[in-house]
């Protein structure tokens, strides 16, 4: 299409005639439509989808296949983080973006026609805290978008199903969601002992075969399961070398979270929510979030038979507890007055989701169940910090001050809980001093005074305060108990969903 391209001044057309830029100004209101025109279509045929799940809880899907549409793959695609690091073909986002709509359609063809090929992951190490390396598997871009579709009709599916226990990688829930449950659970009911347990290598110990029988359970669309096999045996590339499996899933894939959700739903949820109803004598609480489970119990044995069938439950479907990270400690209101009375020392405290939970007391003298950030999670963040401040040195004071700003502020937004106040204040006054000492470092003559790095941090660094309510206040607002007969807000709770 050609347009009349005017002079400044005059109101007559130029002698020449010019082509219009792709992507201009003129486009902008087309392709703004589109998207919501995608996202429309896209909602509308999960939401169908989702009510026939919710509807018909045995029923098994057996066409699919038809929603891997032309909006779904490109919804999926902007659905993907920009920055995101590429795969093995070295596709990025923004590579992928020009041209979008003829290459869009040219997997949507391979796709439905059978010529898709999954592509192996690419293997990417990130730091733990523990100073151990964790391994991600960096699906190909195309292997993503395919991936993001299918897990969004899948979801649609399996979010009818999975029990509300369940917080990690599912829409609308997050840690603090999972935080806020376990703590109202501990609150309300009489819990004594919390069963602390964790998985080993559990994405690298998933059974294949085992994985593709419960994803079954609802999905009868076999094109669905070939392709989500596809992505199971691509293998990971490392040093050249590309190695298969038929364990695991793939730990960073798209794709990963939620059938490690689908595994977990069949292997524990239903089996722990069954052995809550028939076996427990007393209160019971249960949150999981991915592989990371905590169990509350009113009474010892309780517990111990528990862990004793979880951990048989776990090696019929080839997984296992990790023996160093798994254990059953007392806690709770009663935890500290039980262990003084037998010579013990204070309650001991468990890790969840980059909180140290403890028992505490508060001012006036009654239980108070604090939470603390993970003191090797702050080390980690501020060492961190600290080679990235090296790098930063010689840049403008501006510059590191609103870098500085966006660290903090992302810290406090995550750990800014109740009972938490001294150490975000302890945080921010270690970065200050990190930022003093980089400063210092630029000259040798430099003589930079507290008054000055504390006029600094002023300007540039939020205070330390507290972000987020009191866990069983959110918690109440999100799941309301309605129950007329109930002395108390909460009973017999199941964390984070309605009653079981």
């Amino acid at each position: 299409m050609l347009a009349t391209k005017l002079t400044n001044k005059a109101g007559r057309p130029a002698a020449e005639s010019v082509e219009r830029r792709a992507w201009a100004k003129g486009n902008a209101n087309q392709l703004s439509t589109r998207r919501a025109q995608d996202r429309e279509s896209v909602s509308q045929a999960l939401e169908r989808v989702r009510q026939a799940a919710r509807q018909r809880k045995k029923e098994r899907f057996t066409a699919l296949y038809h929603h891997l549409s032309l909006p779904m793959l490109r919804t999926a695609f902007f659905a993907l983080k920009r920055e995101a690091a590429p795969g093995v073909d070295g596709v990025t986002w923004r590579d992928y973006e020009a041209d979008l709509d003829r290459k869009i359609a040219d997997l949507h063809a391979r796709v439905h026609r059978g010529a898709y090929r999954a592509q192996p992951s690419r293997r990417r190490y990130i730091p733990k805290a523990d100073g151990r390396q964790r391994p991600l598997a960096v699906a190909a871009l195309e292997d993503k978008i395919v991936q993001r579709a299918t897990a969004a009709v899948l979801n649609a599916i399996f979010e009818e199903d999975f029990l509300g226990f369940s917080y990690g990688f599912r829409p609308g829930r997050g840690q603090h969601d999972a935080l806020d449950a376990l703590v109202a659970g501990i609150n309300s009911t009489k819990v004594n002992y919390i069963l602390d347990a964790d998985i080993r290598s559990f994405f690298d110990g998933v059974s294949q075969s085992w994985l593709a029988r419960f994803v079954e359970h609802r999905v009868g669309d076999k094109r669905i399961i070939r392709l989500i096999q596809k992505w199971l045996k691509a293998g990971v590339l490392e040093d050249g070398i590309v190695t298969t499996n038929d364990k695991g899933t793939g730990q960073g894939s798209v794709i990963s979270p939620l059938l490690a959700n689908v595994y977990l739903h069949f292997v524990f949820d239903l089996w722990a929510e069954r052995w809550r109803r028939r076996d427990a004598t007393g209160d019971m609480i249960i949150v999981r979030f991915a592989d990371d489970i905590v169990v509350g119990f009113e009474h010892e044995d309780d517990a111990r038979r528990f862990w004793d069938a979880m951990r048989t439950r776990l090696q019929e479907f080839a997984l296992s507890l990790h023996p160093e990270k798994t254990r059953l400690i007392e806690f709770g209101r009663r935890a500290a007055t039980n262990r003084e009375r037998r010579g013990l020392g204070k309650p001991e405290t468990f890790n969840f989701l980059g909180f140290s939970f403890i028992c505490g007391t508060s001012r006036r003298g009654g239980f108070l169940l604090k939470r603390k950030s993970r003191r090797d999670r702050i080390q980690a963040k501020l060492s961190e910090i600290k080679d990235e401040m090296r790098r930063r040195r010689h840049q403008p004071i501006p510059d590191q001050g609103k870098w500085l700003r966006q660290v903090v502020t992302g810290f406090f937004a995550y750990h800014a809980v109740p009972t938490n106040g001294r150490v975000l204040e302890a945080f921010r006054y270690h970065v200050i001093d990190l930022w003093r000492r980089s400063l210092r470092r630029r000259s040798q003559k430099d003589h930079l005074t507290w008054a000055r790095i504390t006029k600094l941090s002023d300007d540039w660094l939020p205070k330390a305060r507290i972000l987020h309510p009191w866990p069983e206040q959110r918690f109440a607002v999100k799941h309301p108990r309605w129950e007329p007969d109930a002395g108390k807000l909460h009973v017999r709770i199941c964390p984070g969903g309605a009653q079981q």
